[in-house]
């Protein structure tokens, strides 16, 4: 799918979870901006938080009620997501609000506040509009339904411009599975994990701490493998919840296989859609590490090209300068790298070998494989076995705009 191509958004319900929208109006009237997911009574769950250190008063609560939630075998019932406001960088006071908000949706349908866990998105530093949003909860859980996902899509969207979700069907135990997830994110973008959010689902019984290692392992090869401007941020939470309503779960180990690879697979659906979505990106850039010598090594020079700027700038004007990309690899800080052993393609075309221009490479050549929406970009570097692979997005004119008028 190009970049910039609405997605369809066909999300099938999964039983056992719920969704309700309303609007309390965070950072403008009349637009949804809060989300209530109502999970199943003896579902199990398992997330992933930023690892920021810089982590939102959220985040914290979360993890908290998570702590409490398991030492007192409650599961968690309820997430409330906003956007509009991040309840970042507000000490002891968003701390505060982040547990008033889960204290009166706790109340408002008879759990206890720990059973509920609060994630927030939008701009770092203001306090959160506590009031708004206890008004809007009455509203929200009215509109509980099994088929909210593609609105709920929408409402937590901030500078993303389309809602993303996917959804998968996988046999377990003799059953069909349903697997469905929506996220939002489209910058400060970068793994562990970016400033995104994401909510997946399935219907089927799988231990917590099975679970919890579905989750580590798909997150580890989707949204950890994506970047757009190399920024991480203090929001981020990936959620799996598995709902029991299916009344099966994984009983052998191609069972457990078969489920985890649907995850992953949704997962990486979400990430890539989050790229394709990147603030102003006009173009969606693989990048392939190849023969390296340890996943670690071929991940730093993905990295090094997928965030350099000026490699992002090049693809954004379709220039092949292929020096760029070999001059971020040399700096990805990959011990004893010998640079001769070094090849590159730009799509299908030899571009680069033995640390020079090859021989029979043609600039219109390269000009038309950097030219499309969609590029691949190969680097081999010639050490070993290993290879690993990132999405990104190119550098625009629209990004610097965005990201300027983020708060105006």
């Amino acid at each position: 799918m190009a970049v910039g191509e609405t997605v369809p958004l066909g999300i099938d319900a999964v039983p056992g979870l719920r969704l309700g929208v309303a609007s309390a109006g965070i950072k403008r009237e009349g637009r949804k901006d809060l989300v209530v997911f109502e999970l199943a009574e003896n579902n199990t769950l398992a997330a992933v938080f930023t690892r920021n250190a810089f982590a939102a008063a959220p985040v914290l609560v979360a993890k908290e009620h998570l702590r409490t939630t398991e030492n007192s075998r409650q599961a968690i019932r309820y997430l409330l997501v906003n956007t509009g406001n991040a309840n970042a960088g507000t000490g002891a006071p968003g701390i505060a609000a982040a547990e008033k908000i889960c204290r009166c949706l706790a109340e408002l349908t008879g759990v206890s506040n720990h059973q509920v866990l609060p994630y927030s998105t939008g701009v770092i530093g203001e306090s959160l509009p506590v009031e708004k949003i206890l008004a809007a909860l009455p509203d929200a859980i009215s509109s509980l339904n099994d088929n909210g996902w593609r609105d709920a899509a929408e409402a937590i969207l901030t500078t993303d411009t389309r809602p993303k979700g996917a959804t998968r069907k996988v046999e377990v135990a003799g059953s069909r599975i349903t697997i469905s997830g929506i996220a939002k994110g489209a910058g400060m973008i970068r793994p562990d994990m970016a400033t995104m959010l994401a909510y997946i689902a399935c219907d089927a019984c799988v231990e917590e701490k099975a679970l919890q290692g579905i989750l580590e392992s798909a997150v580890a090869e989707s949204f950890n493998r994506i970047t757009i401007d190399g920024d991480t941020s203090t929001n981020d939470g990936v959620v799996l919840v598995a709902t029991g309503a299916a009344g099966v779960g994984p009983s052998t180990a191609h069972d457990f296989d078969n489920l985890a690879q649907a995850v992953t697979e949704v997962c990486t659906e979400l990430a890539q859609a989050i790229v394709r979505d990147g603030e102003g990106a006009t173009k969606f850039v693989t990048v392939r590490v190849v023969e390296g010598a340890s996943d670690d090594e071929c991940l730093s020079a993905a990295y090094a090209v997928a965030e350099s700027p000026l490699v992002k700038t090049a693809l954004f004007a379709s220039d092949p300068n292929w020096g760029r990309i070999l001059a971020a690899v040399g700096r990805a800080g990959i011990p004893e790298l010998d640079i001769a052993g070094v090849t590159l393609w730009l799509g299908d075309v030899l571009v680069a070998e033995n640390g020079a221009l090859a021989p029979h490479y043609r600039e219109q050549a390269g000009l038309d494989a950097i030219t499309p929406e969609e590029i691949t970009l190969t680097i081999a570097l010639g050490r070993g076995d290993c290879e690993q692979t990132v999405w990104t997005t190119d550098l625009s004119h629209d990004y610097i705009r965005i990201n300027a008028e983020y708060r105006t």
